[in-house]
């Protein structure tokens, strides 16, 4: 009875180490996983510069914002933060976009800068990676007479989401490694 009991445990044993090196991400495909982060990331910085931009016509704008919003999961949020306050106000993404856009400055500069990972790719219990990018925003606003003027910079820290996900091509599954951005917390504004 005790060896069918071990061996019974054994076989579960290896089947569930089995399964779990199946979801393990491999270097190379990490190293390709945390660059696809990054680019996303990178985009989406490219993004807030065109929709902060008073340049940007609107429908142009809500074009960018749609794209914006494919880079996210469900019901993601994004934090706002001025020198004025130490409150951080937090807003979904379509709505952080959209006030952006509708700021009371002629000129708006956004730039992003130092971007990278600050925490590794751990794996939570559904099978999903999670990691946290990190990334200074400088953001400049300014009125055509000089009467309205603010700058600050903010340190953000941006959720990564890695899921395993398939796709059926010519009739084949094919399963691939996607990248969500969640929320974008911020840690720090200062002058």
């Amino acid at each position: 009875m005790q060896i069918i009991k071990y061996t019974a445990l054994s076989l579960l044993l290896a089947l569930t180490t089995s399964a779990f090196a199946q979801t393990n991400i491999n270097p190379s495909r990490k190293q390709a996983i945390d660059s696809l982060a990054l680019e996303k990331v990178k985009d989406l910085s490219k993004y807030i510069s065109i929709i902060g931009s008073k340049d940007t016509q609107f429908s142009e704008a809500q074009r960018v914002m749609d794209r914006a919003e494919e880079l996210f999961a469900e019901d993601s949020e994004m934090g706002v933060s001025s020198l004025e306050s130490e409150e951080i106000s937090y807003f979904k993404v379509r709505d952080y976009f959209e006030r952006l856009m509708a700021l009371n400055y002629d000129k708006v500069k956004i730039q992003w800068y130092d971007i990278h990972y600050v925490s590794d790719l751990e794996q939570q219990p559904d099978g999903t990676y999670v990691g946290v990018i990190t990334i200074y925003q400088r953001f400049e606003g300014t009125s055509k007479d000089g009467s309205l003027s603010y700058k600050d910079t903010t340190k953000k820290d941006i959720t990564i989401y890695v899921k395993k996900k398939e796709t059926q091509i010519a009739g084949r599954i094919i399963e691939f490694w996607d990248v969500l951005l969640g929320d974008i917390k911020v840690t720090e504004t200062t002058a």
